[in-house]
């Protein structure tokens, strides 16, 4: 994890497509917001129609709406209808593409302070024209939610002296615990109150692992689970008894969860994630080179954030790029949700004055984190921190210096009492 990593930046071959990504680049921020009223949109879809007629003359164009902010969809619309409305005013009819002089393709952002809106606008074979407009945002910004504060709660599953990389709980009579090693994955049953180790299935492979290896272990439904280590992929078999075939694979990581959509490719000879991203997340096909990541949705996309090598924390949501630059975090960081309060939260790891780490909880109304629970100290260093996959909890490995032990834990996120 050492050197600095270049931030992706677009390539485009039309100075207007930089222009407008520089554009967007510099003004969406998405946040979480209480919505302007009606009358606040008539003052920008005045200025909006006026610069758009001065640019297009009277006649036809087609009008694409995106929405990029936290205006509601309702809202989105009636700002759609009453643009429609002001232009035709002016002499501009808004019809059907394929009877359209002109091209019309408005995104509705925001800023910290303001509602940015942006309008490219293509006639013909004529270069792209970009006109903005923008108006304050309400004083009534909800940076933090009046609710009930959270607390992090770690229940200890497994202790062992060998490394452990992921670990999954079966629920069922019995219990079974799958833990993920660096040879083989062992399982294990909950009798007398203990988990037992049962059958062990090794890891073969036909070349050597990194040293710092890292992992991760997916259940599915036609067999029991999936693996997944640097250049390799194992699979049990369908049918008893048990068996797990490896085989050298570039076959990308699920990240978060594979409900959570989106997967990366996994560096063959490190322990980082290399930053191509499949499918991608809109337009961006790649971030970074990271740890760890965490998503984030939101109510028209998602908001994706990563720990990347350099220790910067990037936050991508299919057109921009953003730094956090004031948001020191550890390596790890892993998206969960609670049932006792909406959206979904942000666990990161960072280090304790005794140089070990602590666990805490963000919530991200806007690009910057906010602090919604107290640390949890951790008895030594995580070595690994992944969103379970439901997605209501974390699984957490820490390396204990005391005992040599590698600590498995369950991390839920809880209401206060």
């Amino acid at each position: 994890m050492k050197g600095r990593v270049r931030v992706p930046a677009y390539n485009s071959r039309k100075l207007k497509m930089l222009f407008f990504s520089r554009v967007l680049g510099a003004l969406v921020v998405l946040a979480m917001v209480t919505p302007a009223s009606a009358s606040d949109w008539r003052t920008p879809e005045s200025q909006l129609a006026a610069k758009i007629a001065a640019t297009t003359g009277p006649g036809v164009v087609a009008l694409d709406v995106t929405n990029r902010s936290s205006i509601s969809s309702a809202d989105m619309e009636q700002i759609r209808t009453e643009l429609t409305s002001v232009l035709a005013n002016s002499g501009v009819r808004v019809w059907q593409p394929d009877q359209a002089a002109a091209t019309i393709r408005l995104t509705l952002a925001e800023n910290l302070q303001e509602y940015v809106w942006v309008a490219q606008i293509q006639q013909a074979a004529n270069q792209e024209s970009v006109i903005m407009v923008s108006l304050p945002r309400p004083a009534s910004f909800a940076a933090a939610q009046n609710s009930q504060p959270l607390n992090l709660h770690a229940t200890p599953v497994i202790s062992q002296a060998e490394p452990i990389l992921d670990f999954a709980i079966l629920e069922g009579s019995p219990r079974r615990l799958l833990v993920l090693g660096g040879t083989a994955v062992t399982i294990y049953e909950f009798k007398d109150g203990r988990w037992l180790a049962g059958q062990s299935l090794p890891i073969k492979t036909p070349v050597p692992l990194p040293r710092d290896l890292r992992g991760r272990i997916f259940l599915r439904k036609d067999h029991l689970f999936d693996v997944f280590l640097p250049g390799l992929v194992c699979r049990t078999s369908g049918s008893a008894p048990l068996s797990m075939n490896c085989q050298q694979s570039d076959d990308p990581w699920p990240i978060q969860t594979e409900d959570a959509g989106l997967s990366g490719f996994f560096s063959p000879t490190r322990n980082f994630f290399t930053g191509a991203l499949v499918p991608g997340i809109l337009k961006q096909r790649s971030a970074p080179a990271f740890y760890s990541a965490a998503a984030v949705p939101r109510q028209n996309y998602i908001l994706w954030l990563f720990s990347t090598l350099d220790g910067t924390l990037h936050l991508l949501d299919g057109i921009n790029d953003q730094v956090a630059a004031r948001v020191h975090w550890g390596s790890d960081i892993a998206g969960v949700r609670t049932a006792c309060r909406p959206g979904t939260q942000v666990v990161a790891t960072m280090q304790q004055e005794d140089g070990r780490d602590s666990l805490q909880a963000f919530e991200v109304p806007d690009r910057e984190p906010l602090v919604v629970s107290q640390k949890l100290p951790l008895n030594g260093n995580v070595t690994a921190l992944w969103t379970s996959q439901a997605g209501d909890g974390i699984t957490a490995i820490v390396h204990n210096p005391d005992t040599g032990n590698y600590d498995a834990f369950q991390i839920s996120l809880n209401c206060a009492q």
